[in-house]
């Protein structure tokens, strides 16, 4: 009952997260820093007061260990949101954050000296293959998008190119807090829920720098046109609705992903992400009817089966049948 209840929470919150998200960089694509700003204020308030017990619990890792991982999590937070201001379509931007696993075998290599089988690397390729794919036909759609022989044509395509090495530099950044966070839990013990507390609460003075941006864009929702919320009648501009959404929603996805790793295995995890993942894609495609060929079709196929194939999930698939047969 409680597998079915963090599956439910990881479908119907991370999948409504999409949504709302998409509603606000529709409507302004540089609201970034205030989505970010607003979903760790929100997770760090919760946990301070849970997690920390407002402040009377002392940390099981090293505040100085959290100082590091937080640089690295905050910065990636911060570029995959603003990602989407220079040019990046959401499903692309899926898509490309799927590519994870790309970024982790590369640096498990580099750093922790780490060897794969021929599968892993199977499936890093059909995932290579299949974000190229996918970049490649979004660089034509931007490119022809801009060639109309206006002199801001060249600008719109440099500032994707711009976006693509941002979301680049997010995925490496962000396998390499991986490996980081996977040290510091061989060390000290797996610390999940204070290590989701830490993580947004001690960036917040970082949201100082971007307060011009943060305010302006509040000003900016504020003026947005009112909304009723339904069945309790208040009324609010419908941007903050959606930000106050996209925060809940976010936290229902977190915590429904961390409810799972506690309920089952690691590859039962990494398929639901994976099928959760694939399903936020097809909503943002068909609902917000985001430009979508066949070339992007075929990718995402590559990088799906991809990301099952790394996770072995045919072959556990297979070896549990057998075993059922073995039983039987």
């Amino acid at each position: 009952m409680r597998l079915a209840a963090a599956v439910g929470l990881v479908f119907g919150g991370c999948c409504s997260n999409v949504v709302f998200l998409e509603l606000l960089a529709r409507e302004f694509p540089g609201c970034g820093n205030i989505v970010t700003f607003a979903q760790f204020l929100f997770i760090a308030v919760e946990g301070f007061i849970f997690e920390a017990n407002f402040g009377r619990k002392r940390p099981a890792i090293p505040i100085r260990y959290y100082l590091i991982m937080v640089a690295m999590f905050f910065t990636v937070s911060v570029v995959n949101n603003y990602a989407l201001n220079l040019n990046i379509a959401m499903p692309l931007h899926m898509i490309f954050r799927s590519g994870s696993l790309i970024a982790s075998m590369v640096l498990g290599i580099i750093i922790l000296k780490k060897r794969y089988s021929v599968s892993k690397y199977t499936s890093i390729a059909l995932v290579s293959v299949g974000i190229f794919v996918c970049t490649f036909m979004s660089a034509k759609q931007v490119a022809s998008q801009s060639s109309s022989g206006e002199e801001d044509g060249l600008h719109v395509f440099l500032w994707w190119l711009l976006g693509i090495a941002a979301l680049t530099f997010a995925l490496l950044m962000s396998a390499r807090m991986g490996i980081f966070q996977e040290t510091l839990y061989k060390q000290f013990g797996k610390h999940s829920k204070e290590a989701l507390f830490y993580n947004h609460a001690l960036p917040l003075p970082g949201f100082l720098l971007l307060a011009p941006d943060i305010y302006a864009h509040a000003v900016l929702f504020s003026q947005s046109e009112p909304f009723q919320v339904p069945g309790i009648g208040l009324t609010l501009p419908v941007m903050w609705f959606y930000l106050i959404m996209n925060v809940v929603t976010q936290y229902v996805c977190i915590r429904g992903v961390f409810t799972l790793t506690t309920e089952c295995p690691s590859l039962t995890v990494t398929l639901v992400v994976t099928l959760r993942k694939f399903v936020s894609l097809i909503f943002s495609i068909l609902y917000f009817r985001n430009p979508f060929t066949a070339w992007h079709w075929l990718g995402t196929f590559f990088v799906f089966v991809g990301t099952l194939l790394y996770a072995e999930v045919w072959s556990s698939l297979g070896a549990g049948r057998r075993k059922e047969a073995k039983e039987e």
